[in-house]
């Protein structure tokens, strides 16, 4: 594919972007703990840039009960004002569970691993109530959608039986794709969304760099959990093996998700959980978007400097709604 044609998809990928965050900002408003029926709070204007937030204590426990004046948002090192925060304690959950279905997956069960992976997900999340919803995508040259987002159990593991390895991997272009897929919300939308990824973590022809693909997904803040999968180990321990210094570690990271090896199906169970927790516990910021175009770094943090707090890592100024 020539530069041109490269820049013009990522155009269109940030076109989604800023529809998606102008919708966010206005809609994303789940429940809050002093009523089940507390209307949204983040306001309809179009040049707020909305950021989900996980923070865990030093003993990697969820962080509860902080306010917004409890979180510093900084951009390109400047101080930037909260305008809207929102705390939840079990918002529903939409997720896009694509599946590598490149050749090398073939190697050593790894689809059906993938498979297996995938229904540990599917147990964490809650499809018969609460609003969960799921989709599956597969990708080797090109990304398909195998079954649209649902609440229907049955309709998702029709949709894993029919995940077949093929060709070359073309990861980070899936990955970018599927994001764009997840940012699409209705008016009034409470889901937290994310992209989960099962691979082997091989990619041979992607026409993205790691770097690309993770300034997309951070400017549409959906976060990219990443499952590889490996060879069978002996052993059930956990925690889990984290290579956080791979280019698949590095994109997760910019986008505010994570990645997870499971080598051993405790691996997979416990990933699983880890990430629907996760996006049922998110702190929920908004402040102004730069006029100034091009992509901007951010870093959120707490004053309490004994937590932690993962987020994306930047947002594209000088757009509608600054995302």
């Amino acid at each position: 594919m020539s530069r041109s044609a490269v820049s013009s998809a990522l155009a269109l990928l940030l076109m989604c972007a800023s529809s998606s965050t102008a919708q966010d900002a206005s809609s994303q408003a789940p429940a809050q703990s002093t009523s089940q029926t507390a209307k949204p709070t983040f306001r309809s204007a179009v040049d707020l840039v909305s950021v989900a937030a996980v923070v865990r204590d030093h003993r990697g426990r969820f962080a509860r009960g902080l306010r917004k004046e409890d979180f510093i948002v900084e951009e390109a090192g400047l101080r930037r004002q909260i305008l809207d925060f929102r705390a939840d304690d079990n918002a529903p959950v939409r997720v896009a569970l694509l599946f590598d279905v490149s050749g090398s997956m073939r190697l050593s069960s790894h689809v059906e691993q993938a498979r297996q992976a995938a229904r540990h997900m599917l147990s964490a999340l809650h499809l018969d109530r609460n609003g969960d919803e799921a989709a599956v995508f597969s990708f080797d040259m090109n990304l398909q959608s195998l079954q649209p987002f649902t609440t229907d159990a049955g309709a998702i593991e029709t949709a894993l039986s029919r995940v077949q390895p093929y060709g070359q991997t073309s990861l980070y272009d899936a990955i970018a794709e599927t994001a764009k897929h997840v940012a699409e919300t209705r008016p009034g939308d409470p889901h937290r969304r994310a992209v989960i990824v099962f691979t082997d973590g091989l990619d041979t022809s992607s026409l993205m760099t790691p770097e690309q693909v993770s300034a997309i997904a951070s400017e549409i803040d959906v976060p990219v959990y990443v499952m590889t999968v490996a060879l069978p180990s002996t052993t059930e321990d956990v925690p889990l093996k984290v290579e956080r210094d791979s280019p698949l570690g590095s994109l997760t990271r910019w986008t505010g998700g994570d990645l997870y090896v499971t080598s051993a199906p405790a691996h997979a169970s416990v990933a699983a959980r880890t990430i629907v927790d996760e996006l049922r516990h998110q702190y929920m910021l908004a402040f102004p978007a730069s006029p100034e175009k091009g992509f901007r770094r951010l870093d959120v943090k707490t004053k309490d400097r004994d937590l932690t707090v993962r987020a994306r890592s930047g947002y594209s100024g000088g757009t509608r709604a600054g995302s």
